[in-house]
């Protein structure tokens, strides 16, 4: 167990390390509403989160959840790419169903003061600024239905190679072995970037 919670707790040190764009969907390129809701800075323990409409307790928390803001004030939406690490494949079989496609809708909540605090410690740009949907400073969650899903998911080596030979893949799921994930240059590493370039709608066009 301890060994597992270790893994988080690397897992949270390097995502905190990647920029506020996913490496390969930079600014400028597939648009430029693109923010890390988790994990989110030491200073905030307040994080966007997934949930179907009407619960107010299951929720989807991922290791790593980024948010690409689109749409306007009127009808805002985001685009995410979430990042799950998994221990073990039974860890991975649950944390596939969460984001299986499904006739349900998806929300992202941004909770509020999530969205008060700076975009990061040296831009003190307020997040709800950032997203560029909001006309004016928050006072209650911004909820956000959610158009597209791309997750990454990190196995360890052994899982990886077995999962790599036998199984196929959903269009939105994206597979990298755990010491990719974890290691201090993933961000800048060009595989992981070409990886992740893929991870968007405009990848399926000319």
């Amino acid at each position: 167990m301890q060994m597992v919670h270790s893994l988080d707790a690397l897992v949270r040190v390097r995502l905190r390390e990647w920029p506020q764009h996913p490496p390969g969907l930079g600014v400028g390129r597939h648009g430029e509403g693109w923010l890390r809701g988790r994990p989110s800075d030491h200073s905030s323990s307040c994080h966007p989160f997934l949930k179907l409409p009407g619960s107010d307790r299951l929720r989807t928390l991922p290791d790593g959840l980024w948010l690409n803001f689109g749409g306007s004030p009127e009808e805002p939406y985001a685009d995410i790419l979430a990042v799950e690490a998994c221990s073990s494949l039974q860890n991975l079989l649950d944390k596939r169903s969460r984001f299986a496609p499904s006739t349900h809708s998806m929300l992202a909540v941004c909770p509020v003061p999530w969205l008060l605090a700076s975009v990061t410690e040296g831009d003190p740009t307020p997040r709800w600024r950032a997203t560029g949907v909001l006309r004016a400073e928050p006072t209650q969650a911004l909820n956000l239905p959610v158009r597209d899903i791309r997750v990454l998911y990190a196995l360890k080596q052994a899982q990886y190679k077995g999962f790599a030979e036998t199984q196929i893949p959903h269009p939105h799921e994206y597979f990298v072995p755990m010491e990719a994930l974890v290691a201090k240059q993933a961000p800048e590493d060009p595989r992981m970037q070409a990886l992740l370039s893929r991870a968007c709608a405009q990848a399926n066009f000319l």
